[in-house]
């Protein structure tokens, strides 16, 4: 019998990145944060579950990264927009570093992925600027 697989969180990124992009959109200058913002909200989504994050992106949402929790070997996040949302960079056992922006309630699915990381991974984890 398998171990059902949990849904935590399923979505794309937080729309308010969108909105502030397409703000700043009125600037030429701006541009270079505007395009990105707009391919992620329409390609990009984000599946963490009990059992592995999985990331869908890239042209087309076409491209797949399945990550088990006992690959990452550390989390940091990055705060954004007032708190509101944030990036997740994990740092995986081959040394690959793999990131996730723009993530709604970040505070609450980095304490998610935290639980299910091992005691090291845990120890040298954290919010970025709060190490030592």
């Amino acid at each position: 019998m398998a171990i059902e697989e949990e849904v935590f969180y399923e979505g794309g990124p937080h729309v308010g990145d969108l909105i502030i992009a397409l703000c700043l959109s009125v600037f030429v200058i701006t541009l270079p944060i505007t395009i990105p913002s707009i391919v992620r909200a329409i390609w990009v989504r984000y599946r963490i579950t009990s059992r592995r994050v999985t990331i869908t992106g890239g042209w087309f949402g076409r491209d797949r990264i399945d990550i088990v929790y006992a690959e990452i070997v550390k989390v940091v996040t990055i705060p954004r927009g007032l708190g509101s949302w944030g990036d997740m960079v994990f740092t995986l056992k081959d040394g690959a570093r793999l990131e996730m922006r723009c993530v709604p309630n970040y505070r609450d699915v980095y304490d998610f992925i935290e639980a299910k990381l091992s005691l090291r991974a845990q120890e040298v984890s954290g919010d970025l600027g709060s190490q030592a």
